[in-house]
């Protein structure tokens, strides 16, 4: 896990897109699997918990795979806290 905002790439098929450096190894693997399609994702920054995004098959529901979540949004799965951290709240339901 990042402690601060460090982007790197990971090669998603024919495209490279940008992750948190220390989840492109395990995004790239995720996206070797054909059904799985990775949506977004963060590392938390050592603030919050670690989140995935994808699509799993034909499944229009995104799902929050560390949590085990579904998101009921095709997009903007992030909320930014006033530090400037970005996380989902769907996965933070017992937090207080």
């Amino acid at each position: 896990m990042c402690h601060k905002r460090n982007k790197g790439t990971a090669k998603i098929g024919n495209r490279i897109v940008k992750v948190d450096k220390c989840m492109a190894l395990l995004i790239v693997l995720l996206n070797q699997n054909p059904i799985v399609k990775t949506l977004s994702c963060c590392c938390g920054h050592g603030k919050y918990p670690p989140s995935i995004v994808i699509n799993l098959g034909e499944s229009k529901i995104p799902l929050e795979i560390i949590s085990g979540e579904p998101i009921n949004r095709k997009r903007r799965f992030y909320l930014k806290d006033k530090d400037g951290f970005y996380y989902i709240p769907e996965t933070r339901k017992g937090d207080n």
